[in-house]
């Protein structure tokens, strides 16, 4: 081969490479899907959020209705008020429950919604009462640690006893 060929199509794959990170660093960003339909907001409020984000998909049966549109700290009340943006052609009744999940271990955050029995739906505008907040990896493991240092100090106590 010439030199002329190898440099074009060492060109191409490079070419390739960048629009292929490209491509990846806008999935990682959230931002390749877009909402295309008309949408309708509502609010819920988590005592935490963990590392949820904007634009983060929010998801009823693991499928992506809707979208984090914002998230701003409740100074009155201490929580985190996240705003939803839902797809219209999905309505969901006003005994819905919204948590905060992990996609994976350590995947990226979105909330699911599960619908409740009430026949009145949820209008823009409305709050999600019931909400249960993510779950931190670390506090969990600081937690089981702490146990297992107290268990092994109560063994230890009641031995010396003996």
């Amino acid at each position: 081969m010439e030199r002329t060929t190898i440099d074009l199509w060492v060109g191409v794959f490079l070419a390739l490479g960048l629009a292929a990170i490209f491509g990846l660093a806008l999935k990682v960003g959230n931002l390749t899907s877009s909402n295309v339909g008309e949408t309708y907001t509502v609010t819920a409020a988590f005592e935490n959020i963990g590392g949820l984000k904007p634009h983060a998909p929010v998801k009823s049966a693991g499928v992506v209705i809707g979208r984090v549109d914002g998230i701003v700290f409740d100074s009155k009340d201490y929580e985190a008020k996240v705003t939803i943006k839902l797809d219209k052609r999905y309505q969901f009744s006003k005994e819905t429950s919204a948590s905060i999940f992990t996609a994976g271990l350590l995947g990226e955050q979105y909330i699911g919604l599960e619908t409740g029995y009430d026949e009145e739906k949820l209008q823009s505008g409305d709050k999600i009462k019931h909400t249960q907040s993510a779950v931190v990896l670390e506090k969990m493991i600081s937690q089981f640690l702490y146990n297992k240092a107290s268990d092994t100090k109560s063994s230890d106590t009641s031995k010396a006893a003996e």
